[in-house]
């Protein structure tokens, strides 16, 4: 009798699982097609760790990496990850400063003084108008001549909200805030590599792809047919989705939703990781 209910709460345990709660060898994730590029992420970290860089040099063929060049010892694995074929994306935030950052003291006169309530040690942007160009275009020649392909926008929408403006006392216009990412953009075009955009494409037709952060509660959230415009036009849309039991229904869904040229990553609350698709 005992081992019948063990056998019993087994059963009951795996059909009240998620399909990536439980992995194994014969698992099938759905593919996207030969336009979708497997996505690594060693940047964001949202519930769990990001994907090792290590474990990247060994596992990405031909993907997407994004990665954070000014973390300490990354710049050096760049070539090795592009060694497989792989597009190497680089992180910047242009919306705020970050505290931890070497260049944060250049940054800081164009920086409100209220930290963002969110994200502790960061401070938005509240001039564009002077010299914080110039400390962001030379991020941006280091992420050049450390070999990267890509750089990715973050909080590039930051001074577009009203709430975010009245909250924070921003002084940078909305107007003044799209010409700025419109001329980071341009640089980066400069130096060779291209634009990615983060969570919205309005105005920035300038950009090569787009990055949209999807959330177990919250999917499909942006303009929709902003980033069927970024599909249609053959550009790199790439969907982070986070906190998921199910990641392969949510990345059928995407693929219902747009089609298969979407580039997919998530977060598996099983396995407590990111699972990659089209490896």
């Amino acid at each position: 009798m005992k081992a019948y209910i063990l056998f019993t709460a087994l059963v009951f345990t795996l059909l009240s699982c998620g399909d990536d709660d439980i992995i194994t060898d014969t698992t099938e994730k759905p593919s996207g097609s030969d336009k979708a590029l497997a996505v690594y992420n060693n940047a964001y970290i949202e519930n769990y760790e990001p994907d090792e860089i290590e474990y990247i040099v060994l596992n990405a063929t031909d993907a997407y990496v994004l990665m954070d060049p000014f973390q300490e010892n990354i710049s050096e694995s760049i070539q090795m990850m592009k060694a497989n074929g792989n597009e190497v994306g680089a992180y910047i935030s242009i919306g705020t400063g970050e505290d931890w950052r070497e260049d944060f003291t250049d940054l800081k006169p164009y920086l409100v003084d209220q930290q963002w309530g969110e994200w502790p040690g960061e401070y938005f942007v509240n001039n564009t108008t002077t010299g914080i160009i110039d400390v962001m275009k030379a991020r941006i020649d280091k992420i050049a001549a450390w070999g990267c392909d890509w750089v990715e926008f973050d909080n590039m929408d930051w001074a577009l909200y009203d709430e975010v403006r009245d909250a924070y006392n921003l002084e940078v216009t909305k107007e003044q805030s799209i010409s700025y990412f419109q001329e980071l953009c341009e640089y980066v075009h400069e130096k060779g590599m291209k634009c990615m955009a983060k969570n919205f494409v309005e105005n920035a037709g300038n950009f090569d792809g787009v990055t949209y952060e999807s959330y177990n509660n919250d999917k499909n959230w942006w303009d929709q047919s902003g980033a069927q415009s970024f599909l249609d036009a053959g550009k790199l849309v790439v969907i982070v989705h986070y906190n998921e039991s199910n990641c392969n229904k949510v990345y059928s869904d995407y693929m219902d939703i747009y089609n298969k040229d979407i580039s997919f990553i998530c977060e598996g609350t099983g396995v407590k990781k990111y699972i990659h698709y089209n490896e």
